[in-house]
């Protein structure tokens, strides 16, 4: 392996994750070279700038180089406006699995492009695998199937796989967090684990929707229209939901959003809120290729959910079926399906 071949461009969040696949890569003989790219975080907050000095720090401590790209303007852009449009037309948005193909591995590959590299690593948990039969390249679940991450990894294809390396696939988290503190990066240990949403900080969703989208009181209804209470904004809301309802007599769950009409319908029935079929636009599967037949596959509508089994049919009118052999509770507008074969994923789509 020739020494052009050896170098990777690590993505560098400063927490634990990022820095032990950059250690590991380099103990298997890589050499790694950091870039944090250079996130807005609302309100000014300091999370950005803190990441981008704990990552200086490992990499100073590795011996190798770190680099920092500015990305605020395209993230903005990509995921933030995304983010807020979904909630705006009373969808709800994840903005990780949007982020990874439009942003983050876009970012890092063009910077490795530069620099003449071909091969991108980040602190991922999942893995990849050649398929032999089709010569392209997979998306597998990890080891610590409650860590795995695939589901946000789900909108990217065979070509970004092909030069992707995810050093923790086949390492549990606990036994991450024991390589830290064995190989002197006990500090990172006591650093915090990244928010869901990493450019809100510290600050609370509920805040950040207020600024951004303001109030707009509307009528809480039942099934049958009839009035329950008041609301700030669909925005607030999201199907399935319980807490923060503050109606008497529940509990009542969050049964749709109406946008037009500014209404949040409620249900004291949960039976209601599941549903076994559902359509995708837009969608991706890894392969690139659509299925021509139907095939079973084994699905799941949110990330801490566990998948089921159900049907794919092949695409129709720009549009992927799925039919779930078992009805799925609060099954959301905006949010992804990721469906799987064994533990191959094999793509995913936005809920309509």
């Amino acid at each position: 392996m020739s020494l052009k071949d050896k170098r990777i461009v690590v993505g560098m969040s400063g927490g634990i994750d990022s820095s032990m696949s950059l250690v590991l890569l380099r103990a298997l003989g890589y050499e790694p070279i950091g870039l944090t790219l250079k996130l807005p975080t609302w309100q000014n907050n300091q999370s950005s700038e803190s990441a981008i000095k704990s990552a200086k720090t490992i990499c100073q401590k590795a011996g190798v180089p770190h680099f920092v790209l500015d990305v605020q303007k395209e993230f903005k852009k990509e995921v933030v406006d995304y983010f807020i449009k979904e909630l705006e037309t009373g969808r709800t948005p994840n903005p990780c699995v949007i982020c990874n193909p439009r942003l983050k591995f876009k970012k890092l590959f063009e910077f490795a492009s530069r620099k003449g590299i071909e091969l991108v690593a980040t602190g991922h948990y999942a893995k990849t695998r050649l398929n032999k039969k089709t010569g392209k390249y997979e998306l597998l679940k990890a080891k610590d199937k409650k860590k795995d991450q695939s589901y946000y990894l789900s909108f990217l294809t065979h070509e970004y796989l092909k030069n992707i390396i995810f050093p923790l696939g086949n390492y549990t988290k606990e036994k991450v967090y024991e390589m830290a503190g064995e190989r002197g990066f006990k500090n990172l240990l006591e650093r915090k684990q990244s928010q869901d949403f990493c450019f809100l900080g510290n600050n609370r969703l509920s805040e950040f929707l207020e600024k951004e989208l303001g109030k707009k009181p509307g009528k809480i209804v039942d099934e049958k229209g009839i009035i329950l209470g008041e609301h700030q904004g669909v925005w607030f809301y999201t199907i399935g939901q319980r807490k923060g309802i503050n109606l008497s007599g529940g509990p009542y769950f969050v049964k749709e959003l109406d946008k037009k009409k500014n209404l949040v319908v409620a249900t004291k029935n949960k039976k209601e809120l599941f549903q076994k079929e559902i359509f995708l636009s837009p969608f991706n599967f890894i392969s690139k290729e659509t299925p021509k037949k139907e095939i079973k596959i084994m699905a799941k509508t949110r990330y801490r959910q566990k998948s089921s089994e159900a049907i794919l049919f092949p695409p129709e009118n720009k549009k992927l079926k799925i039919i779930f052999s078992k009805p799925q509770l609060a099954v959301t507008p905006g949010q992804f399906c990721i469906f799987y074969d064994k533990d191959a994923c094999l793509g995913a789509g936005i809920i309509n």
